[in-house]
């Protein structure tokens, strides 16, 4: 029988675990505090320990570096009631095997603690010290997706290990960026986000790779890139799905080796930069399409972290308007109290497709605006009069210029008929998804009369649309 070491300050809460691990054939022994726990690792030998973060005279996050450093081979599963970035982030940092948020249900903690006892379970590495506090923009969310976002920084921050952030534009994937760095060993050392799709090609190489004078046509002195001057640093490569393909072969030289040449130079240059790259596209289905080199997305894909969209952690929505309303006040000087509860009510059944940055945006024009002490649905001219209509066709083409490789891949005599048709029935079931059905309000979103709608739905006979 293995030994389970509950640490919490209360009683209640370690009888339970003794009740519900003692019926899947554990031995449960407890602590009340973090210097108790380090007693009892020492005489008990336990297989596992789960520990609480709040306790009294040593709180959990010290008595886990303290017995990660007396038992490094030690697995611990920390616990709390609140949840916070920082907290989840440093105990992965330190070693813990994962954080559980209270309650919990039996079945969860059963499973995991299953998971935990296997053998051959990796081990994370111990950071000596504890990291300062990010001082910048935090990270809001306490969703199940997001806590698993915070393991994952604090599993890959203090290794030089390259990340490819996934997710949509608008997500908040520099802020995941900026969390991994500050909780690294270069933390101490630049670091330099560059926006691959924001630069013309034409410049894009000399700002990455510098320049020797005379290399080209107003290069009037040498020039330092960014891979220069982020020596011993962190580089964040967003929307590297843009990156030209000539520069994709000198990036993967840097990945590979740590040398490149600058522009209309000759002297090999080393560099010791940690690459975090993002992309809002799907680099698979470039690569297999030719428009990505493979060996760089593999090269890049070390490990992948999916920044989940708005409409699918909507319970973070209020905690993101409460924390935008006391950021523009910082920045403004104004007095916002809050928002009205109809504004979070109506936030929460929107499916913000900007994600986040939309969120802040209409946040920011709401508190511009607000003559009162509370932001109300005026303020924020909300709904949107405009809808997805706001969306450019610049952006509409970008979004669907992969998928429009796919279906003539695929080929075929009807294909272009096909895709159009099968585009237009999705974004009149989304729209009315959205809408709730109504159709007069639908017709307005998608900007066309309603008995257009109605011939649209009643020819859709595949889809079922007749029946909303």
């Amino acid at each position: 029988m293995e030994n389970i070491l509950v640490v919490d300050d209360e009683a209640g809460v370690c009888h339970s675990f003794k009740k519900v691990l003692g019926r899947e054939g554990y031995n449960v022994i407890t602590a009340s505090n973090g210097k108790e726990a380090i007693e009892k690792a020492g005489t008990e030998n336990p297989a596992l320990v789960i520990m609480d973060v709040s306790m009294p005279e040593m709180d959990g996050l010290e008595a886990l570096q303290r017995l990660k450093s007396l038992y490094p081979e030690l697995t611990i599963i920390m616990m709390t009631a609140y949840s916070t970035t920082d907290k989840a982030i440093t105990a992965m940092k330190f070693g813990a095997y994962d954080y559980l948020i209270k309650p919990f249900e039996n079945a969860k903690l059963i499973s995991l603690v299953e998971k935990a006892m296997l053998p051959g379970k990796k081990v994370f590495p111990l950071s000596p010290e504890e990291s300062k506090k990010w001082a910048g923009d935090r990270i809001i969310g306490k969703s199940p997706a997001m806590l698993e976002i915070y393991k994952k920084i604090g599993q890959v921050a203090e290794s030089d290990i390259t990340v490819l952030l996934r997710g949509e534009t608008g997500t908040g994937k520099e802020k995941i960026a900026r969390a991994i760095y500050e909780h690294s060993k270069r933390n101490d050392r630049p670091f330099l986000p560059v926006n691959c799709a924001a630069i013309p090609e034409a410049l894009l190489e000399s700002e990455l790779f510098g320049h020797e004078k005379g290399a080209f046509t107003g290069a009037e002195s040498r020039k330092f890139g960014k891979f220069e001057q982020c020596d011993k640093g962190t580089m964040f490569l967003d929307e590297i799905g843009d990156m030209p393909m000539p520069l994709q072969s000198k990036v993967l030289r840097v990945l590979q080796d740590g040398c490149f040449q600058r522009v209309g130079g000759s002297d090999l240059i080393k560099t010791d930069v940690r690459i975090i790259a993002a992309t809002n596209k799907d680099l698979e289905t470039m690569a297999n399409l030719g428009k990505f080199r493979e060996d760089l997305y593999w090269r890049l894909n070390v490990v992948s972290i999916t920044v989940p969209p708005l409409r699918e952690r909507k319970g973070d929505t209020e905690e993101l308007v409460h924390y935008f309303v006391q950021k523009f006040n910082r920045e403004s000087g104004s007095n916002v109290k809050g928002v009205l509860p109809e504004v979070i009510k109506d936030f929460q059944n929107y499916d913000w497709p900007g994600n986040v940055r939309e969120l802040q945006s209409i946040i920011q024009r709401g508190m511009l605006l607000c003559q009162k002490d509370f932001v109300s649905l005026d303020d924020c001219e909300w709904p949107p009069a405009e809808g997805i209509s706001d969306i450019k066709t610049k952006d509409i083409e970008r979004m669907l210029s992969d998928a429009a490789y796919v279906f003539f891949k695929r080929g075929g005599a009807n294909i272009y008929k096909e895709s159009v048709t099968a585009f237009e029935r999705l974004l009149i079931k989304k729209a009315l998804d959205l809408n709730k059905n109504n159709q007069v309000t639908t017709a307005k979103f998608l900007g066309i009369s309603r008995n257009t709608l109605r011939e649209k739905i009643s020819s859709d006979k595949d889809d079922n649309l007749s029946k909303k």
